[in-house]
Order: structure tokens, then sequence, then C-alpha cells
């Protein structure tokens, strides 16, 4: 499919995002997006929701997985989420259940869920798994969609590893550089994984993991969940659609428009004997986000030879 046509028929990548409702999930989204204000919320019509009676709703505990969450810094990503279903009831489990196996039937590919944010924060109160993150990975049928586990406030940790390290005579100052590291070797060999990816624990394991530290600050990077996120992706067209989405990190697009780009014409090289040198440019720009432009692919078509 070419360029257009992918961003005509597939322009929205939709994301639900799982989680207790500490665990940072709004400051990820604005991370991603790119910004500090609040979403705007729409329901399942398409008719925005007043931001009133949205915080009336949420005081009386309603809430609808329905509503699509957009930024306008970013509108071509549309986040649901599953607000109080931290709460491992029964009755919203079945929601979400019931909404992911909804959106996964989609036949409309920008109506599915095209991956799913599963956001577990690592402050000292919240290290264990809950009810409701055993109940879904042992018993939610997430289907072709993929699962990523973020561990969300993960510097919560350093502060442990930090006080352990000096008091094995570690200077302080060492002691700060070596804190993240150690942090993430120990929780690598950790509980939380072990409970996560096995068996026993886990009948439905996420697709892969990833620590997220420091979102609040100003100078978050983002671009680790941007990487795993697109390596998560097994679809081609999801892949391009999310990498061409995304605007915080350049490299993600350039890495993979050249890597795609060069397999598509390793293919009509062995086919027609050279390469389609006038469908470079398209397959290139295919990968960026419009607002980039495909005046920014200036690699010559020698480079790819």
């Amino acid at each position: 499919m070419d360029p257009s046509s992918l961003r005509q028929k597939f322009y929205r990548f939709r994301i639900l995002i799982i989680g207790r409702a500490n665990a940072g999930k709004t400051t990820i989204l604005q991370r991603v997006c790119q910004t500090r204000d609040n979403p705007e919320i729409y329901d399942s019509a398409g008719k925005q929701i007043d931001a009133s009676v949205l915080a009336a709703s949420r005081e009386r505990g309603l809430h609808n997985i329905e509503n699509e969450m957009v930024f306008r810094t970013n509108p071509r990503f549309v986040f649901h989420d599953s607000r109080g279903f931290e709460a491992g009831g029964q009755s919203e489990f079945n929601k979400v259940k019931a909404f992911i196996a909804s959106r996964s039937e989609e036949q409309a590919l920008t109506n599915r869920i095209h991956v799913i944010w599963y956001c577990i924060p690592m402050d000292e109160d919240s290290r264990s798994f809950t009810e409701a993150e055993v109940k879904f990975f042992s018993q939610c049928d997430t289907g072709s969609i993929p699962v990523m586990v973020l561990f969300t406030k993960f510097d919560a940790l350093y502060d442990d590893i930090h006080a352990e390290l000096m008091s094995k005579g570690v200077s302080r100052k060492d002691a700060d550089g070596l804190a993240p590291q150690h942090a993430r070797e120990s929780f690598a060999n950790g509980p939380q994984l072990k409970l996560l990816y096995s068996g026993k624990g886990s009948q439905r394991p996420p697709k892969c993991h990833i620590c997220l530290p420091d979102m609040d600050k100003d100078d978050a990077d983002c671009t680790p969940l941007i990487e795993h996120t697109a390596e998560t992706l097994d679809d081609d067209m999801l892949k391009q659609l999310f990498v061409s989405t995304q605007r915080t990190n350049l490299e993600v697009c350039i890495r993979d428009a050249v890597k795609r780009t060069l397999a598509q014409q390793a293919v009509s090289a062995r086919i027609f004997g050279k390469f389609q040198d006038s469908k470079i440019v398209d397959e290139l720009g295919a990968w960026f986000p419009q607002t980039y432009g495909v005046r920014l692919l200036t690699i010559p078509t020698s480079m790819l030879t």
C-alpha cells in the first residue's frame, strides 16, 4: 500500500493503557505526545465530553473505556484508559475483557486496539502485583494485540540501592552513578519478572517489558518506550503507522525507513534486476510524520545500492 493510502485508511494509532490510578499513565501519554496539557475526551460517537461532566462522573466512580483521549499536539494517537480496573472487581475486569475482545475483532484496522501498555508503578508501596494485575495476565485473552508492561516510577528503586551501596563503603558520588544500573540488574532477577513471565503466575505473559524512570522530569526521555513499541509490532503496516505517528524520535523513523526500504528494494532487485528508483522516496517517506515532509529525505539512491 502506498503512503498516501495508508494514512487515509489507517490514520490513527490506537493504544489501550491499563494501570493503577497512581501509575503515572497520564504523564507517559503527555511525554509521548510532547505536551503538558491534559487530553481532550471524546465519546464513541466522536462528540467531545465537557470536562466538568467528566469530572463529576469520575467522582461517582463512572468511566467508559470506549471514550477516546486525544492530545492536540498529536491527534493521530488515540488512547483508551481502563480507569477503575485497578480496583480488581469482577465487573471492571469483565468490561476490560469485553472491550479488548471487541476491538481485536474490528474489521477496520483503524478502530482496533493496536497495542496495550500495562503500567505497574515501582514506588515503595506498590511493588507487589495486585489482584487485578494477576488476574489480567492469567485470564485475559488479548488475542493478537501485543501487551507491553511499563514499570513506571522505576527511579523509586534507586534510593534503596543507593543506601545499600553506601553501607558497603561506596562513596555518595559513586553510589549516585551506580544506583540506576544496579537497580536494573537487581530487578532483572527479581520476583516481579519471574512471576510475570513464569507459566505458574502468568499464563498469558506480556510480549515485553520496559523500565521507565524519571518520567515526571522535564528532560524525561521516552525514546526506549517508542523503540520497544515499534519492535513489538510484528505487522509491517502497523509498525509503519506507529513509527510515522510518533514525533518524539526522528532516529527511529530514519532507522526503520532505511531498513525496510532496503529490504523492499532488495526484493525488487532480485525480481527486476535493479532498484525501482521512482518508489524509493515514497517508501522512505512513509515512515516519517507528515509534519516532517519528504523533503527531509535527501538520501541519494546511490547510498541504497
